[in-house]
């Protein structure tokens, strides 16, 4: 009997060859979309033969950060979630014509559900609301407020909701305008933490301001940048861009940051400050990790006689990581002669700076990589003797309420930060 021996041929592996190698490209792209930027930064030292204040200033801070610095403004503080919340929902129950708002943190909530029927209460009447939330900032996109919103006919908008090239990018701005004249920026998020008055254990301590005069337009813009990137809508005419009065003295200018254009403003704001300062430099900021380049134009301001104070969260912060890397970055700072606070009674949240008695930027930036490069953020900055004044009242304030970190401090902190804050730092570009 003869036997016939028969042979399977081993199955094509293009195929499988085809989808690893089409995953692997897509976790490249990933990666390096979300990971690692191909821009170069800033990295040569800035030295600045001017003064905060003079007019070589305010030329360089108008054409290097955009928009021009505008007269005729009133910019009034607000602080935590007493004054801020009340104020902002008063903005818009008033609104006659246009809303537009832009958020990061959203959590259902007291808080959230109060928004949201004060938004929806104003599209049934007639009002055009646009709203425009971060995905990643946001507990439920998909909750009851945001449907309550969509239901009145607010158009709602979620930022980068699906994006999976560009994930790692997110809108941290604040930003909420009424009829085009009346605006909010700051760093408040729209949730129950920022209830009271920042003196309580896990709650936020928080500024925020209100902004009117010709500046708000400069602000509507900031908003109609991520609202075209998202909903490639363009929202224009008189009910959004009217004719803005004089509402005060005060010389201002929004400036935008975000990962493409103008992805450096930030960064460049913080560093022609602090290189044009001659008497003193207020931090107030949540998430300080300073990069090399800022570390290092603070030490020159030192080294010529300025004065640097810096405020940061102390032990109730929501983010521990982020604070022992930060804490790396102390040393020659300390050593240089610069004071570090920590704050005690509340979450720490502020953003803001103020150079020379004459000279404040505040929004939602903080000094820290994400939002120097990664989000998308907007700052008011303001010109103005008194306004710093009262702004350095709030600082001192703020000072009375932390407990100094001198250099012996640091060197004593606990081994676990020191051990979490080295170990963390080579993730440093994502904080």
């Amino acid at each position: 009997m003869e036997m016939k021996l028969s042979f399977r041929p081993d199955p094509p592996r293009w195929p499988k060859l085809l989808g690893t190698a089409a995953a692997s490209s897509f976790i490249t792209l990933f990666l390096a979309r979300n990971f690692f930027s191909s821009e170069k930064k800033i990295r040569h030292a800035i030295k600045a033969d001017y003064k905060i204040g003079d007019d070589v200033f305010v030329r360089t801070m108008g054409h290097l950060l955009g928009p021009p610095l505008v007269e005729g403004n009133r910019i009034t503080p607000l602080e935590n979630g007493d004054e801020i919340f009340p104020a902002m929902l008063a903005g818009i129950r008033s609104a006659a014509r246009t809303i537009t708002f832009e958020n990061f943190l959203w959590k259902e909530g007291e808080v959230s559900d109060a928004f949201a029927a004060a938004l929806a209460e104003r599209a049934r009447a007639g009002v055009k609301v646009h709203f425009l939330q971060d995905a990643m900032g946001s507990d439920s996109v998909h909750g009851r407020a945001i449907q309550l919103m969509k239901d009145a006919g607010v158009c709602v908008e979620i930022f980068r909701f699906v994006h999976f090239s560009r994930i790692n990018y997110r809108t941290h701005r604040k930003i909420l305008v009424i009829d085009g004249k009346l605006g909010f920026i700051g760093g408040v998020g729209i949730a129950d933490g920022w209830q009271g008055d920042g003196r309580t254990h896990g709650r936020w301590r928080d500024s925020h301001y209100q902004v009117e005069g010709p500046v708000v337009a400069q602000l509507q813009q900031a908003f109609m940048d991520n609202w075209m990137e998202t909903r490639a809508e363009l929202l224009h005419g008189d009910p959004y861009f009217p004719r803005q009065e004089k509402a005060g003295n005060q010389l201002c200018q929004i400036f935008k940051s975000s990962a493409g254009e103008g992805s450096d403003s930030a960064r460049l704001m913080l560093l022609v400050s602090i290189a044009a300062a001659r008497e003193r430099i207020r931090i107030a900021n949540a998430y300080f990790i300073p990069g090399n380049l800022t570390v290092r134009t603070l030490i020159e301001a030192l080294q010529r006689g300025v004065k640097v104070e810096i405020i940061m969260p102390g032990t109730d912060i929501d983010a521990r990581i982020v604070r022992a890397v930060g804490k790396t970055r102390w040393k020659p700072l300390l050593e240089a002669g610069a004071r570090f606070y920590e704050y005690q009674p509340a979450r720490f949240h502020c953003k803001y700076l103020l150079v020379d008695d004459c000279w404040a930027s505040v929004g939602s930036a903080n000094l820290d990589n994400r939002s120097m490069s990664l989000n998308e953020e907007a700052n008011l900055n303001v010109l103005d003797k008194d306004f710093v004044a009262q702004h350095a009242r709030v600082f001192d304030e703020d000072k009375e309420h932390s407990r100094e970190v001198t250099l012996h401090d640091w060197r004593r902190r606990p081994w676990e930060e020191k051990i979490k804050g080295r170990a963390m730092s080579i993730f440093r570009s994502q904080m």
